[in-house]
This record gives C-alpha cells, sequence and structure tokens, in this order.
C-alpha cells in the first residue's frame, strides 16, 4: 500500500476551467460539484468552468472553488487508486480548510460553507482596508522580521527558504520595498492582491470567523493534520478551531510544517490544486521529497501511473 501526504493549494492557484475536464468525466467529480451549488445557492462551478476570470479571483469565489478542486481531486484519486493511502494532510493558507475536510474533521458541505464565509468575510476585510502585500526573495528570516518591524508590517507567509511574504498597510509596504536592500534582502516584489492577508488588517475577519467555528461540528482528523499557525499536528476540536481562526491574521509557517511531515517520516507528496505552486516550494524546502502535482485529467492520470 502506497502512503502519501496530501497538500492541498491556497488562494492565488485558481485559474478559469478547474475541475471541468473531472465534471464532463466522472460521475463521482459531478455529484461533488452538484452538492457544492446546491449547499452555497449559485453555481460555483460555472464561475470555474467558464469565469470571468476576475469573477473567480474574488476571495469569496476562489476559496470554495479552490476547496472543490482539491476534494475532488482527491476522490478521484482514491477511487483510481483504492489501496493509496494518505497518511497526513496539510493545506497552504485556505488549503487548510481543505486538509482538514479531507482528513475528516468535518463534512464537505460545512466545510464549504465556512470556507465560502471565511472568503467574504476576507474580502469585507480588504474593502474596508487599504492594505497590501509584498514577497520579498533571498534574505533570511531574521533580517525579514527586522524589515517588518521597521515598516510596521506583518510576516504573511514564510514560504520556503528565502521566500517569505509581507502583508499590511499600503504605505507600510511601500516603505518595505523601498528598505528592503538595506536589510540585505535580494528583491521586494509588490503582489497583486486585493488586501492585506494574514495581517492584523484582516481582524475583522478573523473575529467573524471564529463566531462560526464556534458553531461548526468538529471531530479530531483521522490522519494527522498540520496546521500553519503553529507548524505543528492539531488534533482537538477546541485546538482546530482556535489555529483555522489565528491563521486569518497570523503568519503561514508553511517551511515548518513540510519539515514537520518529513520529521514524521514522510516522503511522499501529492499537491492537489491547479498549478504547481506547492510543488516548487516543496522543492525548495527539501529537494529529496517527491511531489506529484495533480490538477486535471491528464496530471492525475499520470499520478495514478506512477503510485500504482
Amino acid at each position: 500500500m502506497s502512503e502519501i501526504v496530501v497538500l492541498f493549494s491556497g488562494q492565488g492557484a485558481q485559474k478559469v476551467g478547474m475541475a471541468k475536464d473531472w465534471v464532463e468525466s466522472s460521475a463521482t467529480a459531478r455529484a461533488l460539484a452538484q452538492q457544492a451549488d446546491q449547499a452555497l445557492g449559485y453555481s460555483l462551478t460555472d464561475i470555474m468552468f467558464e469565469g470571468p476570470e476576475d469573477e473567480l479571483t474574488k476571495t469569496s469565489r476562489c476559496q470554495p472553488a479552490l476547496y472543490l478542486h482539491g476534494l475532488i481531486g482527491l476522490a478521484l484519486l482514491k477511487e483510481r487508486l483504492p489501496n493509496l493511502k494518505p497518511v497526513a494532510a496539510a493545506g497552504l493558507s485556505l488549503g487548510e480548510f481543505t486538509a482538514h475536510a479531507a482528513a475528516g474533521t468535518f463534512s464537505f458541505e460545512d466545510g464549504l460553507k465556512i470556507v465560502a464565509q471565511r472568503g467574504s468575510f476576507m474580502e469585507e476585510a480588504c474593502q474596508a482596508t487599504q492594505g497590501s502585500m509584498a514577497a520579498l526573495i533571498g534574505g533570511e528570516e531574521e533580517q525579514v522580521r527586522a524589515l517588518a518591524a521597521a515598516a510596521n508590517v506583518d510576516v504573511a507567509n514564510l514560504n520556503a527558504p528565502g521566500q517569505i511574504v509581507l502583508s499590511g498597510t499600503v504605505e507600510g509596504i511601500d516603505s518595505a520595498i523601498a528598505q528592503a536592500k538595506d536589510f540585505g534582502i535580494r528583491r521586494a516584489i509588490k503582489l497583486n492582491v486585493a488586501g492585506a492577508y494574514h495581517s492584523r488588517l484582516m481582524k475583522s475577519a478573523q473575529d467573524k470567523l471564529a463566531a462560526e467555528l464556534a458553531s461548526l461540528a468538529i471531530s479530531s482528523p483521522q490522519i494527522p493534520v498540520v496546521a500553519n499557525f503553529t507548524a505543528a499536528q492539531v488534533s482537538s476540536p477546541d485546538e482546530i478551531r482556535k489555529t483555522l481562526e489565528q491563521q486569518v491574521t497570523g503568519s503561514v509557517r508553511w517551511t515548518e510544517s513540510i519539515r514537520t511531515l518529513i520529521a514524521m517520516g514522510h516522503r511522499q507528496f501529492v499537491e492537489l490544486g491547479p498549478g504547481k505552486v506547492i510543488a516548487g516550494l516543496v522543492a525548495k524546502i527539501d529537494k529529496d521529497v517527491t511531489v506529484y502535482s495533480i490538477e486535471d485529467l491528464a496530471s492525475l492520470e499520470a499520478a495514478t501511473e506512477t503510485l500504482s
């Protein structure tokens, strides 16, 4: 029996056409897609398949879209390879919710609804604040943290060695970009985002999400799930609620999360989401592990062949 760790994409990975070939070719995929549209009260799948891109890019749309895509991909992989065993799960930011659904922490539908609410709350927070983000390339964590303090912004994502993202006010991010070289950072790139995710500017979204998580039916995961906020395994319902809430304004400690999974003895990962963002990050964290990226029918068939 092959053992794999499943990893799920975060916001920014979405693309028009995602999951379309799966839904057209599979009754399992169609059933999940129909369940999602019904639960949300609008056709999420129309937006996923046809766009327009600016509609799919909205935080309130792309988060449930990525959640649905990841879980369809996992269902189809399990269908093809019944002996394949996911032994742990993690996800980048939004993907942590998908990881929990995959681990049985909450139901597919409950997770979808909470993700849709999370997206809406974050979209509202973006509209109410003037936020921005910047990717810093070629800096040590210590240097980046010093720069963040100097510019009064937050460390949003520790994605991979030498790739850290800052988040905060437009003025703060502009100031961080202007000072980056003084702190020994090679490049600072302003990101095209709607707001300051994983920063204190998302506090209103965090508070609203906390209220919704309080009434969400949560079980202990059936496989280990590593949380972004702590980069550690979470198991009790209270701890899961807390880490999912803290993640909205807190740092995504992705580098440490992957190292935690590797330290648990895992070497084989499957990325479920459009593109190969996670595979690229994992390769920078540890080049000796294997990541299979599954985003469409062709990549699903290729992974199935290799893993069977």
